[in-house]
């Protein structure tokens, strides 16, 4: 996850009882054996365990009423789901041990006991495996009706250092604390991980240490199949340009309407039903394909896609620097139909961004169908619609819509899906998600949604793009922040991962931290525009001293932070996070009608105006430049009647400038926007930052060197 790769913690061991059940739920750790086992369960055996024994897996509660003969008779089976999950940790490792050995050893509860204890029926979800579940889009609305919607909650960021800060730890953390340690009714929503990231250098997004997602080798592997979903769908639409374009280039119109509409035996023709679209668009009424005239079928048969402006890539879920720009169609069967294009990676598609922003299928059909693929040749938009694709792609995303079902260590729902990456793309997690979450908790409970990278850019696109889209107001906002980042910011060494920490981060350095924590007030202030209150969590790592918190915590009140709160979740799971709990709890009921939410700017301002606003009320900047390429796309995208669309910028995730290595709070600067792309089906434009890649590339070590399966027991090792 987000997590510190730092394995000391200054936390002892810690032994602690539920609040729902006075006998201990003991979370144990392997024997050298590799064997997990759970304080339900007999001692473990010397011989190694047999392919179903290597996951233990909770399936009864353990109730103190049963062992004194009383049984309860208030019991509601949600109740008794309930406390068959929630569980508290105990016998803590300190140091913590490696992520993947934390998840592989704690004890799994069967998914139907977390569905059923969010209250939901069997028709509700369909499993995947034991563990995890697709949950129906059509869940949110039901629940809605008789339970009303909980409290909205965003959890964001500072700049971070490369190793990242902490914030998918601190979202699970928090949702363990509330669930499992206040008593309150929460669901964590976040994002698939992309698997680029996961063998490339960040890690998986399952979070980490004691407040993880599991089981996290499925979280980060594959899980449901969305992420594959989404690069088929993109692929095949490529795939269908280039072969349009191919085919009117090398066909006459007639031979071309004979293929698009082939007589049958009987002679006759007929439309399609993926033709309907295009037709309506050329205002073509009949459904008879023989009664178009010569000029009409010459309209419906030729795209005129212009070849030069293809603003479609593939994709592929990998870091892969290489295929950031390649040239297709060398092979002597294209004709010399070559152009040069790219890629990119999976989760940066529009398709990806349509999945985050989508109500439900009715509107992801029509999000789908209204991407722009490039301009005709008299500049007109050619959209999916127009080449008949959108009913294959729907079907494509049928079963990526629903949000994928998991739980934290500690028992307490988690709602996985979508996962755009916040520098290239949107950034957060599903509309959908976090509407079925909100609906699961009801009133008074707590959703916790995740906005990638900092606040200058996930939390950012959370308010303009999100909210604007949903109509949701958020209550909170938790920005989390860690000494090392600022340290950086204040001026400290280069963070790079693979290489030791300098001195600096590993010993007190007050006045670093003083220079620094300029970022975390400028996050604050930003945040506070959109007329939501802050709450600080401090993740802290071993390395920290009281004195460097006593200064982030007095700048980030003065700043006017609600509150400012020391987290070890990382090392005590959801006991780390219990304060910050009650201060996010407390923030939200201040706000519970959500009365001072704003975005930034209109819908009907200019897309220049629009840019210009996010670049100088939130990055600080004092102007904003354009290349020749990005004004001429702006103006075509005004043109075509996209200039009302909100803004998503793609831009360095290290900085609130463009600049990746200019820290702090920096202001005075130019953004030089390099190129605009239009994401219409998503609902929005997107201004790159300077050039600015939208598939990474693998470093010289990759995380893939530590990864493999265990022979004996088939387990995977080395994720992280």
């Amino acid at each position: 996850g987000d997590t510190s790769r730092t394995r000391d913690s200054p936390c002892p061991r810690r032994s602690f009882f539920s609040s729902r059940n006075t006998t201990p739920r003991v979370l144990l750790y392997r024997a050298p054996y590799r064997q997990p086992y759970h304080s339900h369960s007999v001692s473990p055996r010397e011989h190694v365990p047999r392919r179903s024994q290597r996951r233990k897996v909770v399936t009864l509660p353990v109730f103190p009423e049963k062992m004194s003969g009383v049984l309860p008779t208030t019991m509601t089976p949600i109740l008794v789901a309930k406390r068959a999950s929630l569980r508290k940790l105990t016998n803590l490792i300190s140091p913590v041990p490696a992520d993947i050995d934390v998840a592989q050893a704690a004890a799994v509860v069967p998914i139907k006991t977390i569905a059923a204890a969010c209250g939901l029926g069997e028709d509700d979800y369909e499993p995947y495996g034991h563990f995890k579940a697709k949950i129906s889009e059509k869940v949110g609305p039901k629940l809605r009706a008789t339970r009303g919607r909980g409290f909205y909650v965003v959890v964001a960021g500072i700049n971070p250092t490369p190793l990242g800060e902490g914030k998918s730890t601190t979202t699970i953390g928090l949702a363990q604390a509330m669930g499992a340690h206040l008593d309150k009714e929460c669901v964590a929503c976040i994002r698939q991980p992309s698997m680029g990231p996961t063998f490339g250098i960040k890690g998986g997004a399952a979070g980490g240490g004691y407040s993880q997602v599991i089981p996290m080798e499925e979280m980060n592997l594959h899980l449901t199949g969305d992420i594959h979903a989404i690069g088929v769908a993109n692929n095949l639409l490529a795939a269908a340009i280039d072969a349009r374009v191919f085919h009117e280039a090398t066909q006459k119109d007639e031979a071309l309407f004979d293929r698009l509409c082939p007589k049958k035996k009987d002679g006759s023709r007929v439309f399609a039903k993926s033709m309907t679209k295009r037709l309506a668009k050329l205002g073509i009424a009949t459904d008879d394909p023989e009664l178009l005239t010569k000029e009409e079928r010459s309209k419906f048969v030729r795209l005129n896609i212009d070849r030069e402006k293809i603003s479609w890539r593939r994709v592929v879920d990998m870091n892969d620097r290489f295929l950031r720009k390649i040239t297709i169609g060398q092979n002597p069967t294209e004709k010399g139909h070559s152009r040069e294009t790219g890629f990119d990676i999976t989760v940066a598609s529009e398709i990806m961004a349509v999945l985050a922003m989508t109500t439900g299928m009715k509107d992801m059909e029509r999000r789908l169908g209204s991407m722009v693929v490039a301009p005709d040749l008299d500049g007109a938009p050619v959209t999916a619609d127009d080449l008949g694709i959108t009913g294959a792609l729907t079907a494509l995303m049928r079963d990526a819509i629903k949000p994928t079902l998991m739980q934290t260590l500690e028992g307490t729902p988690v709602l996985v899906h979508a996962g755009p990456f916040a520098n290239i793309a949107s950034g957060n997690s599903s509309i959908i998600a976090d509407e079925i979450g909100l609906s699961m908790v009801g009133d008074g409970g707590f959703v916790l949604t995740e906005a990638g990278f900092g606040a200058d850019i996930g939390l950012e696109k959370f308010m303009n793009l999100k909210c604007r889209s949903s109509g949701l107001k958020p209550h909170a906002a938790v920005i989390v922040a860690t000494v090392r980042a600022l340290k950086l910011h204040g001026g400290g060494p280069p963070v790079s991962p693979g290489k030791p920490l300098s001195f600096e981060y590993m010993n007190e350095d007050v006045e670093l931290v003083r220079k620094g924590v300029a970022n975390l007030t400028r996050h604050i202030e930003n945040t506070k525009k959109f007329g939501v209150p802050v709450v600080v969590a401090m993740n802290v790592f071993p390395t920290d001293t009281p004195a460097e918190h006593e200064v982030i915590k007095l700048a980030a009140l003065a700043a006017g932070a609600d509150d400012c709160v020391l987290c070890t979740h990382h090392a005590e799971g959801g006991l780390g996070a219990a304060a910050l709990g009650e201060a996010v709890s407390a923030a939200c009921e201040r706000n519970a009608n959500a009365e001072n939410f704003k975005l930034l700017y209109p819908d009907d301002s200019s897309i220049k105006a629009k840019i210009e606003t996010i670049a100088k009320e939130l990055y600080h900047a004092e102007a904003v430049s354009y290349s020749d390429e990005a004004e001429a796309k702006i103006a075509m995208f005004t043109e075509q009647g996209f200039g009302q669309l909100p803004i998503c910028m793609a831009k360095t995730q290290y900085s609130f400038s463009h600049d990746p290595d200019l820290k702090g709070a920096p202001s005075g600067f130019t953004l030089p926007i390099g190129d605009v792309r239009c994401a219409a089906g998503a609902g929005f434009i997107v201004p790159l930052v300077g050039a600015f890649p939208t598939i990474p590339g693998l470093p010289t070590r990759p995380a893939y060197y530590e990864i493999g399966i265990d022979e004996e027991s088939e387990m995977v090792l080395g994720l992280s």
